[in-house]
């Protein structure tokens, strides 16, 4: 089993259907209308909002988020993950009516549990929420800056790619960049090539959430090749959504014969009915790659992750030591 690493994923939209069902039970909630046979249920994007939030609202105190952070990386770790970055959101803090120092604490303390347990290193990245606002935006760049917490080690924005424009999130990124934190955006999945350009025009990150979409425009495809940026590519969830209508479709394999840099991450998991582990099966069944390439792939992450020179050197000791 070729040893993993994972750079994309929501921390909320991880949560396992059997723990979100524990956590409906301790808070005397009705999972049953998103969760059947072990299942989430949804249809359209609509519903898979619906769930993912009745879902995530279960997580109330600093010991909920520390049991997600423990299961879901204890989780990667039995699937052979040694690295794991996720994103946080301080919006989801305050809605539980947690500060998101409490929040971001809780799930650093989950991170460590999970390491004691299984070797497993993990870091988190701030996100800002693109249909919430330019001002929720720069309070998450803000606080990233200073909460002082190790463990996190980047900035991103996700959220509806609809809504805004890349220049009003400028701001925002450059306190995360003069703070020494790692830039990541989410760009070029529901919407086209156009998102992606705009980030790198824009934002100028060096890792795109997803960015699949560049595929329409060859430039910048070229483009991507030439500034070694590195694509954060989730191919269960691009089919779960519809981004392509079968792994046939999916520009993975394009991309990474123009000389993109392409990972492999599972998105929000359960809800794609996917993990790390069915992302590296995928890309081994839909798109040829061998352990060896798929070894590759995860030494593009370690090589692309928001984490200090010494970690990222004994990850890669890790890697080359499963190589021989």
């Amino acid at each position: 089993m070729p040893l993993k690493a994972e750079l994309h994923c929501h921390i909320e939209g991880a949560a396992a259907p059997e723990l979100v069902i524990r956590q409906a039970q301790k808070y005397g909630e009705d999972a049953s209308p998103y969760i059947q046979n072990g299942s989430f249920v949804w249809h359209d994007f609509t519903s898979f909002l619906a769930a993912y939030d009745f879902s995530a609202d279960l997580f109330r105190t600093e010991e909920d988020y520390a049991r997600l952070a423990d299961h879901y990386l204890t989780s990667l770790a039995r699937d052979g993950a040694i690295y794991s970055e996720v994103f946080t959101s301080p919006d989801h803090a305050t809605k539980a009516g947690l500060s998101p120092k409490a929040y971001t604490d809780a799930l650093g303390e989950g991170m460590l549990r999970a390491k004691a347990k299984t070797g497993i290193e993990g870091r988190m990245i701030v996100t800002g929420v693109r249909h919430v606002g330019v001002e929720s935006i720069e309070r998450a760049a803000r606080f990233a800056a200073r909460c002082g917490n190790p463990l996190v080690t980047g900035f991103g924005v996700a959220g509806d790619e609809r809504v805004g424009e890349m220049e009003d999130y400028v701001r925002a990124f450059e306190i995360a960049r003069e703070a020494g934190l790692g830039i990541t955006i989410h760009a070029g999945e529901l919407t086209g090539w156009e998102t992606v350009q705009a980030a790198l025009d824009h934002i100028r990150p060096s890792r795109i959430g997803h960015g699949v979409r560049a595929i329409e425009n060859p430039d910048l495809v070229r483009r991507i090749a030439d500034e070694g940026i590195v694509l954060e590519c989730c191919p269960g969830s691009n089919i779960a959504l519809k981004v392509f209508d079968s792994f046939d479709d999916h520009p993975f394999p394009a991309l990474q014969a123009a000389g993109c840099k392409v990972t492999l991450n599972s998105d929000d998991p359960p809800y794609f009915w996917t993990s790390l582990k069915r992302e590296y099966d995928i890309a081994a069944e839909h798109f040829a790659m061998n352990e060896k390439a798929l070894a590759a792939v995860t030494r593009t992450a370690i090589e692309a992750a928001f984490v200090d020179r010494k970690t990222k050197a004994a990850l890669l000791a890790r890697l080359n030591g499963a190589a021989r």
